[in-house]
């Protein structure tokens, strides 16, 4: 029997969330000696994969009658929503209650959203990726190295890239 929990037969087993199974793994796979600065290097470099994948990948945009793509604000940011497949996007309209609605959607190249749509928006714009999808969701925050230096919110006014 799989201990899920009290219940009589329970072995007194806590079923384990997947978050502490990831942190194990962090943990192990972590060398000691590994500095605070090379993780972070690390992990900057595995979003930059993640971008880049991103950038040359069609993914679906829920669009409103005008052809207006579906946003949502939160912390300060409007993010444009953006979803990897259909199943994604049919998770996110059921958990918003709007199921059983025909949701339109057009199919746009990640790097279109982030250099064309998100300056078009007008207000500090990012992206998200698979919204209400967890842990496999992801944000493309409105920062340099992301979006147009023009729609970074990271930049002072007339500074120069390097």
């Amino acid at each position: 029997m799989t201990g899920h929990g009290g219940g009589s037969g329970s072995t007194g087993q806590v079923r384990r969330s997947r978050l502490s199974e990831y942190a194990e793994h962090t943990k192990t796979t972590e060398p000691a000696a590994v500095s605070e600065d090379e993780v972070v290097k690390r992990r900057r470099l595995e979003f930059r994969a993640v971008l880049g994948e991103f950038r040359r990948t069609p993914v679906l945009v829920p669009v409103d009658d005008d052809e207006v793509p579906l946003t949502a604000d939160h912390g300060g940011l409007r993010w444009i929503l953006a979803f990897s497949t259909e199943a994604a996007l049919a998770r996110f309209a059921v958990a918003r209650g709007e199921g059983e609605r025909e949701w339109a959607y057009q199919r746009v190249l990640g790097a279109r959203l982030l250099d064309v749509a998100v300056p078009a928006v007008g207000v500090p714009c990012g992206v998200a990726l698979d919204a209400g999808s967890g842990d496999e969701g992801v944000l493309f925050p409105p920062v340099t190295g992301i979006v147009p230096d023009a729609a970074a919110v990271d930049r002072s006014e007339g500074e120069t890239r390097r």
